[in-house]
């Protein structure tokens, strides 16, 4: 027997006891003694023995297993968000497989095959910017299989989902700059399969419409909004002579590489540019001067969504009727849109 491959049927034998007996001792089955459950753990730690998910799931039709896909793992909204996710999970015994699709369509398609093929319970997803056909997530359920997106949704799929108010956050920013005294707004957006960034880019138009400051479309760039689109977007702008006082964007990360031109350039901010992100990624607080962002609730976000998981998967919700729960933002004011330093410390606008 090869260290690492043993089988109940090896505990069963070195016990000499039945198979189903040393099953029920590993699924803590009440008829079983807690001698004999202690005698097969004990037995089962020695020949190092790894229990398979899959044909414990093909058996009691539960894997004990949720998938989720994040576009990335490495952002702290994501981190935070699947922090917020496992900390309901874990309390239902459940476990959780996370899987990253680094923005691709392919890999996510591929991402949601492998994770039915493991025979996980349900799935939790955030949608990839490049993702505009929504075929594997269908799959998921015409399966029966729960799922709920979070953050990153579409308006494709008739699921239940949990975001924040994204129209309200960007709108919040987009105010907050005018009575600054900001009239050409820079708006950096991305693909507008994704709601939240046409949630965001409404909020932006309809600030602008309510305080009577004409939409301007070359004010607004698109791009994938990494820290490297931010700059391509900052370079644009200026290199066209396009006049502006303010940049709102929908990502912290392209907001950062916008900093990064305009001190490269010699603009002063928040004196002659005001900076403005969507995110409170961490590095937010700490550039100079530190940047004015929205909170996403990200924690909170991830255990909401567990929980409306578990709601379906337990049949306390109807998977057929979607529900949709909306988070309220928090603006962070911040020294980026704070002219003549007003204000020594953050505010936060609820």
């Amino acid at each position: 027997m090869k260290k690492g491959k043993a089988t109940i049927h090896d505990i069963a034998e070195k016990l000499n006891i039945t198979a189903s007996t040393v099953s029920r001792a590993l699924n803590d089955h009440p008829r079983i003694s807690e001698a004999t459950k202690k005698q097969v753990l004990k037995m089962a730690k020695q020949l190092n023995y790894q229990p398979n998910n899959i044909a414990s799931a093909l058996r009691s039709g539960k894997s004990k297993l949720i998938g989720v896909v994040v576009p990335t793992a490495n952002r702290n909204f994501f981190s935070s968000v699947v922090r917020g996710i496992e900390d309901i999970a874990n309390n239902f015994g459940y476990k959780v497989i996370i899987s990253q699709s680094y923005e691709d369509y392919k890999k996510e398609i591929d991402t949601v095959e492998a994770l039915l093929n493991a025979r996980v319970d349900g799935i939790i997803a955030s949608i990839g910017k490049n993702t505009e056909k929504f075929d594997h997530f269908k799959k998921v359920l015409d399966k029966g299989i729960p799922l709920v997106l979070f953050d990153r949704t579409t308006n494709e799929l008739e699921v239940s989902e949990v975001v924040i108010d994204d129209y309200l956050g960007a709108y919040q920013v987009t105010e907050h700059l005018i009575k600054q005294g900001c009239k050409r707004i820079v708006h950096f957006t991305s693909p507008k399969k994704i709601n939240i960034y046409r949630d965001r880019l409404r909020g932006y138009e309809d600030a602008l419409k309510d305080h009577k400051i004409p939409f301007d479309p070359k004010l607004i760039e698109e791009s994938n909004m990494q820290l490297e689109d931010g700059r391509k977007s900052m370079e644009n702008i200026i290199n066209k002579g396009i006049a502006l006082d303010a940049v709102f964007s929908s990502s912290d990360y392209a907001v950062m590489g916008a900093m990064q031109v305009l001190k490269e350039k010699g603009f002063k901010i928040p004196e002659q540019v005001m900076l403005a992100g969507f995110g409170n990624e961490p590095f937010t607080s700490f550039t100079d001067p530190p940047i004015t962002t929205v909170d996403q609730k990200s924690i909170p976000m991830g255990r909401i969504t567990a929980e409306t998981f578990f709601e379906l998967l337990n049949g306390e919700k109807n998977n057929n009727i979607p529900q949709k729960t909306v988070l309220k933002p928090e603006l962070i004011i911040r020294k980026s849109t704070q002219k003549n330093n007003l204000f020594n410390q953050n505010i936060t606008i609820p």
